[in-house]
């Protein structure tokens, strides 16, 4: 900790100012404030800075709560589902073998770095490329409000397999073998009820925070103590509590740090090597191969049915690579099989893909759009769970998003229209849970222009829709959607913030329900009938 503490430079704080200014820049013309986070990284470069321990360490600490807060939103049952394990090892497969011929063919034809590599070395750089990065796809998806949705799930579902394929790459060639008392780590299932007591008793607010780094953090010492990597160790204790009744409550404590910390990881990318004109070309040239990895990303997702839509997003999503190559050409590097300019060339072929893929997914649907009669033709007949036609019925009532908002409304309306109203959800989770408690709820996504083609009959008879989902941009995306498709009774939605409300009013919508300003006036009608009890009984 010591040595930690002396490696703050004076410098740091000024470098994560500039990413902050980088990052508000960018955002003003519609990129993800992480492009201009990896802008910033490859100015200072240029200007002759250099990453530092605590750089690093903050960058390490980003990646292990990311890890731990995805852990807590994943349900293993998920995974073993074919659309997800099937794509992603397919996919890796074929990946490493087209990656793996493309260098080699260019290496004999005498192109730059790639002249003189041997198979092993070529197919160490092809298995580097075949993955995509965690941090880009969970960060798109928390921005978009799209990590519950098909597409996303599936995403993230992905990402752990070629995260568990690493971890096998890392042990076998970091000549890393777990130690026999890894074994010991299956006592963390049973452990895992201890774990959720204690994450009861934390509270809620600075002790559940401080439980969090403890979880996190611990979990990845735990496993590097036994020979795994610690990364793992933070996804797996995020996994074993996942069904915990505070895990999303933990999960949105732990954002803001995440967030923080994940600057000094794009930074560090920025800052990983000096480039010359020969490992930037090489970079480049690297990047032909990201529209081939899109292609079968989409292929496969929709031979294994998930809608067009879904394939879409999905394949942009992993259109990218990952801070995982970066960890295999360090080891490979470090075992002498690869050349050290190879980890510069990585870096550079990473930071441009997320360059390149984000404006990509911010236009996601609007290619999706275009591309709509030539996408349809690979879309499955065939249904995944979930994603089945839909029948309104005699629905009087809609409401999208069945979080604690919606469920509170649905339950209030439904004697009204005596039981003549239909909840949506994106969340499966959500969906399964309020099916259990007796209300009638579908899944499927406001915001997908694909969602009213699942209806089998119109929408003349709805009176009134909520929109109770819990990201701004969705309610509003759904409100113009709405329109268009000529809805023209009364939409509410919910805000938190007054500019909110204004931006809600100006898309179509009827009324606007802040849910902080209003929580006050339902406590104090809560209050006026508790005196009017105690006032009669008093009489």
């Amino acid at each position: 900790m010591d040595l930690f503490l002396i490696s703050i430079n004076y410098q740091d704080p000024a470098w994560i100012a500039i990413a902050f200014a980088f990052g508000l820049l960018v955002k003003q013309v519609g990129l993800p404030a992480m492009v201009g986070f990896l802008i910033a990284g490859f100015v200072l470069h240029a200007l002759g800075a250099e990453s530092d321990l605590f750089l690093m360490e903050l960058s390490d600490m980003g990646v292990t709560l990311l890890l731990f807060t995805i852990g807590l939103k994943l349900r293993l049952g998920t995974l073993i589902r074919p659309e997800i394990w099937a794509t992603a090892g397919i996919h890796m497969g074929a990946t490493v073998a087209i990656a793996a011929a493309f260098v080699l063919g260019l290496g004999g034809l005498g192109v730059m770095m790639f002249s003189g590599l041997d198979l092993k070395t070529v197919l160490i750089v092809a298995f580097a490329l075949s993955f995509s990065s965690t941090v880009f796809a969970v960060k798109t998806l928390e921005e978009r409000g799209s990590l519950p949705s098909r597409y996303g799930q599936v995403g993230i579902g992905i990402l752990v397999i070629q995260d568990i394929a690493a971890v096998v790459f890392l042990a076998l060639a970091g000549g890393k073998t777990p130690s026999i008392w890894a074994l010991c780590l299956l006592a963390l299932i049973p452990a895992r009820h201890l774990l959720g007591a204690v994450l009861v008793y934390s509270g809620h607010r600075e002790l559940l925070a401080v439980y969090g780094f403890v979880l996190a953090l611990g979990g990845a010492a735990l496993f590097e103590l036994v020979g795994l990597k610690g990364d793992l160790g933070a996804l797996v204790i995020g996994v074993l509590l996942a069904q915990h009744d505070k895990a999303s409550e933990l999960s949105k404590t732990l954002m803001g740090f995440k967030d923080v910390f994940l600057v000094c990881f794009f930074l560090t990318i920025g800052l990983t090597g000096l480039p010359t004109w020969e490992t930037a070309a090489a970079a480049a040239v690297l990047l032909l191969l990201l529209p081939v990895k899109t292609a079968m990303f989409f292929l496969l997702m929709s031979l294994f049915r998930l809608r067009a839509r879904s394939a879409v997003l999905g394949s942009l999503l992993l259109a990218n690579y990952s801070e995982f190559g970066l960890i295999v050409g360090a080891i490979a590097i470090s075992s002498g099989l690869l050349d050290p300019s190879w980890l510069t060339v990585i870096a550079l072929a990473l930071s441009a893909s997320f360059v390149l893929s984000a404006p990509l997914n911010m236009a996601a649907d609007r290619i999706y759009t275009r591309l709509g009669k030539v996408v349809y033709r690979f879309e499955s007949s065939r249904r995944l769970p979930g994603d089945e036609d839909i029948t309104l019925g005699d629905s009087r009532i809609l409401v999208f998003g069945m979080g604690r908002v919606g469920r509170a409304a649905y339950d209030t309306m439904r004697p009204g229209v005596e039981d003549r109203i239909l909840g949506i959800d994106l969340d499966e989770t959500q969906v399964a849970q309020s099916i259990a408690d007796g209300r009638r709820v579908v899944l499927g996504d406001a915001t997908n222009p694909d969602f009213w083609s699942r209806l089998q009959t119109r929408h003349n008879q709805v009176e009134m829709i909520l929109l109770a989902m819990p990201h701004h941009a969705a309610n509003v995306d759904a409100a113009c959607r709405l329109r268009e498709r000529g809805f023209s009774g009364p939409i509410i939605a919910t805000a938190l913030y007054p500019d909110q409300e204004e931006d809600l009013k100006a898309n179509g919508i009827d009324e606007v329900f802040n849910i902080y300003a209003e929580a006050g006036s339902g406590a104090a009608s809560r209050m006026a009938v508790f005196m009017e009890r105690n006032d009669g009984t008093d009489a």
